[in-house]
């Protein structure tokens, strides 16, 4: 009965768990996988440019790296060690998107980046698949170029010196940075476990250069994901970090005196002025004309008195 009554407890909960798996991986597969077909059936494959690209560099210069004389020109190009200086990594950076690693097969790695690139140009725009890749590489290398600086030590952060001539880790940083970034933004635990937790793996069983700068593009990677649509919050914490500056009393300058002004001529009078109208008061009669006999003191008679 015992066993019984834990099973019975354990059942809706294994239940639960199952139904939350389902959820999560269809919404995931919907996010990964059926939103981009969509965004390539209704773009055809100019949706696909920057993953074709890709691909041909990277056939292109592994087909240049057989031979010794390609093989300098590759490194010259898209070589980026740390102890080059630090403007001419930058210079070949771009470049280094493109070359294989030596230690890695490449025909997987073209398969790898494809898939990264397809998917992100699909889901992000061609400019943000630039930026996101361009970025976590970047981010991998001045990281190693500043654990070699450190030295050994440092609870193992540091790296030995010999570590500056190795090759950076090429397309795969780019491959696990944008795969990262789209597992964060699209809510994909699947897709995160299988690139992030592969990285952690790797830098694990292979202590090196290239497990490191792939652990640097994770993180780098999931934080441009949780920094992903919150460009207004961003501005607004900028803004308030900002020191307001309250507007003071601002002098005032002097003012330069005023030339005099010259007097004015004085003006003739007018006809209103030459002639003044007196004021006409109330008890003044207009007076008629003159009667022809006129009679001193005495009042006109009337008829009654005639």
């Amino acid at each position: 009965m015992t066993a019984e009554r834990h099973l019975d407890r354990l059942r809706p909960a294994a239940a639960r768990l199952a139904r939350f798996t389902g959820r999560t991986l269809r919404g995931e597969w919907h996010a990964i996988v059926v939103d981009p077909v969509r965004q390539l059936a209704r773009r055809g494959l100019s949706g696909l440019l920057l993953a074709f690209v890709a691909a041909f560099g990277v056939i292109f210069f592994h087909d240049i790296a057989q031979h010794p004389a390609g093989a300098v020109w590759v490194t010259r190009l898209g070589g980026v060690k740390a102890d080059l200086p630090l403007w001419l990594s930058l210079l070949r950076t771009p470049v280094s998107l493109y070359v294989p690693a030596l230690d890695l097969p490449v025909w997987a790695g073209i398969t790898q980046l494809f898939l990264a690139f397809a998917l992100a140009e699909l889901t992000l725009g061609r400019s943000r698949t630039l930026a996101i890749a361009y970025a976590t590489t970047l981010a991998g290398t001045l990281v190693a170029r500043l654990m070699i600086a450190i030295g050994p030590g440092w609870s193992g952060l540091g790296l030995p010196a010999a570590c500056g001539q190795v090759l950076d880790t090429g397309p795969s940083a780019a491959v696990v940075g944008l795969f990262t970034y789209l597992s964060v933004i699209r809510r994909a635990p699947v897709v995160f476990t299988l690139t992030g937790g592969s990285m952690v793996w790797e830098s694990i069983a292979v202590p090196n250069l290239a497990g490191r700068e792939h652990l640097i593009a994770v993180g780098s990677a999931v934080v441009l994901g949780l920094l992903h649509g919150r460009r207004a919050q961003l501005r607004a914490l900028g803004r308030s970090l900002l020191p307001t500056r309250t507007p003071g009393p601002s002098p005032t300058a002097p003012t330069a005196p005023t030339a005099p002004t010259a007097p004015t001529a004085p003006t003739a009078p007018t006809a209103t002025q030459a002639s003044p109208v007196l004021p006409v008061t109330a008890s003044a009669t207009v007076s008629g004309p003159a009667s022809p006999h006129p009679t001193s003191g005495r009042t006109p008679m009337t008829s009654l008195e005639r």
